[in-house]
């Protein structure tokens, strides 16, 4: 049987550490649709055209181990503007969130365009400058040598182009739950989560 956790907001709001423990709570399949975006920006670097790159799009470019880096969010972004883009990908990210077994997908545009249909719609987000902590906090124990200001600023121009692209703009689907992860440790935004979820299942 299907069952669709769709979970969308801005980058380093908790959506994909909650989608992976409602993965593992569950025992659906996971997919972090920002990495599709993230492989088709980091093979554009390489000097692909965006169409071409999603289009051509293999599993193992989701494994290169540099697809966290600033300049690859930057390509990530620009590509995902690119309705040509998100059409190639379409496709993939819907036949994984309606495969046997249940599936949990985060992104931008889970709930509103991928899985307008999604059994739960949530939208995780967190203030500008908890955002920007975290994401400066794992880019630091990953070895990239950042400032915290260049992380809020990168921030700041991925929310601004991805809240307003004309295709799959970001935003909650009317029927979202909103999670505000500011103040939540970990287990608190997985906790409530988890409830969200139990609550649908009946």
């Amino acid at each position: 049987m299907a069952f669709t956790i769709a979970i969308d907001g801005p980058a380093a709001a908790g959506k994909g550490t909650i989608g992976r423990a409602l993965s593992r709570h569950f025992g659906f399949a996971h997919l972090d649709t920002g990495l599709l975006y993230r492989a088709t920006g980091r093979r554009t670097l390489d000097g692909l055209a965006p169409v071409e790159a999603a289009q051509t799009l293999r599993a193992e470019d989701l494994d290169a181990d540099d697809l966290r880096t600033p300049e690859v969010s930057q390509a990530a972004s620009r590509v995902a503007a690119i309705p040509e883009v998100r059409q190639a990908l379409l496709d993939f990210q819907r036949a994984f969130a309606r495969r046997a077994g249940g599936a949990v997908l985060d992104g931008r545009d889970i709930g509103t365009v991928i899985c307008p249909e999604a059994e739960v719609k949530l939208f995780v987000t967190a203030s500008d400058t908890e955002r920007a902590r975290r994401r400066h906090k794992e880019m630091c124990e990953s070895g990239h040598a950042v400032t915290l200001e260049e992380v809020r600023d990168d921030l700041r121009q991925r929310d601004a182009r991805d809240s307003a692209r004309a295709a799959a703009p970001l935003k909650p689907a009317e029927d979202a739950l909103m999670l505000d992860t500011s103040e939540m440790s970990i287990e608190e935004a997985v906790a409530a989560a988890v409830a969200a979820v139990d609550a649908a299942r009946g």
